[in-house]
């Protein structure tokens, strides 16, 4: 079959603005009404609760949806038997408790944190002021360190071992430099190794 260059669009987006044409917004507001319907019933479930939406169509035309039913939240509203007061104070204290907890929690992790870090410090001054591992940090068992101190104790080897990289290769060049006038000694190295 024959593609004859027509595509289909697909969803659009559309921007949202106000729809001028009072017959278009009708057509509009009726292809969108089940749609309206199928979200409020999906909120109403979440909700678990008995719930009223009034919807006025753009000709002034009310529309109505309750859960479980219009008569049984409009019998309830006349009997004034309504708890919307206390309901919302129950869900205000429920989410002001739950977030109080959670502060709670995040402060005592917060506290814990900073002993451990005060314990350490401690521990660090103490060392110093005994002498112990101040100068000797290279005689310190691997097993004992956690990874933050075995990165410390690999950039500490690094730099040491360039800075002996560093003077070999000074006293290599100073001892060529000697020679190179007089020619090689027949007692001295040719080949020093690099790394």
């Amino acid at each position: 079959m024959a593609n004859t260059g027509k595509k289909a669009k697909g969803k659009q987006k559309i921007e949202i603005k106000m729809i001028e044409n009072q017959d278009d917004r009708l057509i509009i507001f009726s292809k969108c009404r089940s749609g309206i319907y199928k979200k409020i019933g999906e909120l109403s479930t979440l909700r678990g609760n008995e719930i009223l939406f009034i919807i006025f169509s753009p000709a002034g035309k009310p529309f109505t949806f309750g859960h479980p039913s219009i008569e049984f939240i409009a019998n309830r509203f006349l009997n004034g038997n309504i708890h919307v007061i206390d309901d919302m104070h129950a869900l205000i204290e429920a989410h002001r408790t739950v977030r109080i907890n959670k502060l709670t929690q995040l402060y005592n992790e917060v506290q814990s944190q900073i002993d451990a870090s005060h314990e350490t410090q401690k521990v660090l001054a103490q060392q110093i002021t005994s002498g112990t591992n101040s100068n000797c940090w290279w005689e310190t068992p691997l097993d004992q360190l956690n990874p933050r101190e075995l990165y410390e104790q690999y950039s500490h080897f690094s730099k040491l071992f360039d800075l002996f990289h560093f003077s070999r290769s000074k006293k290599i060049a100073i001892v060529s430099s000697m020679l190179a006038p007089t020619g090689l000694a027949k007692d001295a190295p040719t080949n020093f190794p690099l790394s």
